[in-house]
């Protein structure tokens, strides 16, 4: 399988965090999810991705190529939480002054993206609301035909309207041939909508980087009453959490067997699996 990004032993140090020498690949061709708690790591990741920042060791790959390759700019369309752009400018003045940074820029496209959202061409980028300036941000990034999409956070503060129209936006875009997404989310749910693998970064470590249902089939919660909990299951109940009337966690589903009649076993979400392992150490 064609990989659009590799990383290997990827390394990056400042004075309170580092980036612990991470390795993951992102297959061409699929929606990939990037999730951990604030301060994993992920915007540096990101960063360092795109060179906005410099690593300290490792290596960056994107479609085979070193990631400073200059041709693979035209291939990659990039979104931050917070777009940056000229507080007094307009739709007409963005598309403008972006056009000549791409060869394949089309002025068509972004008018079209524009009509779609609902975009009023001259309307001053500081007087739209948030969802309208992830939607001009999603028209910029949709119309240079790019390859690879890498997004931070691109739902993020949307009402859940907004949200479902940005997945619709994904899935539109990942009818074509040959395309790539890749972003970064604390809304687990969306990516249970729309993604096919995840990458988990916790505290600078790679904690999973694989099949999204894979993920989530390895684990299902438990949950049972008093003295419903065998003394040696505790060690194996992930963020156990007791209480008068009983108590519940998330538990591998190799380690199910033993427990009393009566315990109940559901299935987890994307948001136990990280909450659960977010409380302690855990290693694939």
């Amino acid at each position: 399988m064609n990989q659009a990004i590799e990383l290997s032993n990827l390394e990056k140090r400042y004075r309170n965090f580092k980036l612990d020498r991470i390795s993951f690949s992102v297959p061409c061709g699929f929606v990939s999810g990037f999730i951990g708690e604030n301060g994993a790591g992920k915007t540096t990741t990101l960063k360092l991705i795109l060179g906005m920042a410099l690593k300290d060791g490792g290596g960056i790959k994107l479609f085979g190529k070193p990631a400073d390759d200059v041709s693979l700019k035209e291939d990659i369309g990039v979104l931050w939480e917070a777009p940056y752009y000229q507080e007094d400018w307009n739709a007409v003045d963005l598309e403008k002054s972006m056009r000549p940074f791409y060869k394949k820029w089309s002025s068509m496209v972004f008018y079209q993206y524009l009509d779609r959202f609902g975009i009023e061409p001259r309307q001053k980028f500081k007087s739209m609301s948030r969802g309208m300036k992830m939607k001009l941000g999603m028209a910029v990034t949709l119309s240079h035909d790019a390859k690879l999409l890498l997004l931070d956070e691109p739902t993020s503060g949307l009402d859940p309207a907004a949200r479902d129209e940005m997945l619709c936006i994904f899935r539109d875009y990942m009818l074509q041939e040959d395309r790539t997404i890749f972003f970064s989310t604390h809304i687990t749910n969306d990516l249970e909508k729309i993604a096919d693998y995840i990458v988990y970064l916790s505290k600078g470590k790679v904690l999973y980087s694989g099949i999204k249902e894979e993920l989530i089939d390895r684990y299902c919660m438990v949950r049972g009453g008093s003295g419903d909990l065998p003394q040696e299951k505790r060690g194996q109940i992930l963020g156990l959490r007791e209480y008068p009337g009983g108590f519940e966690g998330m538990i591998e589903i190799r380690d199910t067997a033993g427990f009393p009649k009566g315990v109940i076993m559901e299935t987890v979400s994307l948001d136990d699996i990280m909450v659960r392992l977010g409380r302690g150490d855990w290693y694939d």
